[in-house]
């Protein structure tokens, strides 16, 4: 049985996003690739604002908004179940701070996304321009800032490997973004260079979907259910065991339990995330679900 599937969030949001760019596109190439009224001279290729002003304004709208609300709630997501130790917990203020700040330049750039699309290109072309440099600015900053809490995060928890992953690929969207948006910027104000723009534009677009999916990894650890521990929640037990094994001492109140020693840790799925060998109380788990060329059995006793 699956409690909350926080995971779900930054996934629905990738995929109205990814939806609503498909049917701009696909719709553009139907009507035969058109020249609108809010393309400027010398420009062949739309621009994603410029299809959605054509007819498709509130499908645009409610695909921005959407996507944008949902991916803030990952990110609130993300803080609430470090919090609760269903992912690894911040360490410190610091990250904590770090985290905060993610999460609200998130907000930032979801109010420049929703905003863009309801101050069309056509109409509102200086606001809407404004509001493109919000989004791509907060969402930037917000991936920076994530990306800072990620990197401590693998330091600090070097047996989940999925961390430092997710640090790379949040690196990897920083950079490429960051050098498209100023390639776009650049292009865009040269007449025989706007198509190359145009195309750029797109590109970033889709790249951002992918940026939002990484968040699906991320959060999909905190999965509770009949036969999985969430990360966070095995992670302190293992720091709780390891404390006792250095002490040389137990709890009174606590049964004497057996520690199960990873081999091989967290990819997606979190390697290791369901219980293995003895319970606390002596019962052994069916052989079924214990495979010794993962996991190896230390008595405490």
């Amino acid at each position: 049985m699956w409690y909350i599937s926080y995971w779900l969030l930054p996934l629905v949001a990738a995929c109205v996003w990814l939806a609503t760019l498909i049917v701009l596109l696909v719709r553009w190439k139907i009507d035969g690739s058109p020249v609108y009224a809010s393309m400027e001279p010398g420009q062949s290729v739309a621009y994603i604002s410029d299809i959605a002003a054509q007819g498709l304004k509130p499908l645009f709208v409610a695909g921005c908004a959407v996507s944008s609300v949902f991916f803030v709630l990952a990110f609130i997501s993300e803080r609430w179940l470090r919090h609760t130790y269903r992912l690894v917990p911040n360490r410190g203020i610091y990250d904590k701070i770090l985290s905060l700040l993610a999460t609200l330049f998130s907000m930032v750039g979801a109010a420049g996304l929703i905003l863009l699309a309801h101050f069309d290109t056509l109409e509102h072309s200086r606001l809407h321009g404004g509001f493109l440099i919000m989004f791509i600015g907060g969402y930037l900053l917000s991936a920076l800032f994530i990306c800072l809490e990620y990197l401590r995060l693998g330091v600090e928890y070097k047996e989940h490997k999925i961390i430092f992953m997710s640090f790379l690929v949040k690196v990897f969207f920083i950079l490429i973004e960051l050098a498209l948006a100023i390639a776009y910027k650049v292009l865009g104000k040269r007449r025989r260079t706007r198509d190359t723009a145009a195309v750029l534009e797109w590109v970033v677009a889709f790249i951002f979907a992918l940026y939002v999916l990484s968040f699906v990894v991320d959060l999909f650890p905190a999965v509770k259910s009949n036969d999985h521990i969430p990360q966070g929640e095995r992670s302190r037990a293992m720091a709780q065991t390891s404390s006792s094994l250095e002490s040389g001492s137990y709890p009174s109140t606590q049964p004497r339990l057996s520690q199960e020693a990873q081999l091989a840790t967290d990819q997606m799925v979190d390697v290791g995330a369901t219980y293995r060998g003895r319970l606390g109380d002596g019962t052994r788990m069916p052989a079924a679900t214990y495979n010794p060329h993962t996991y190896r059995q230390i008595p405490l006793s």
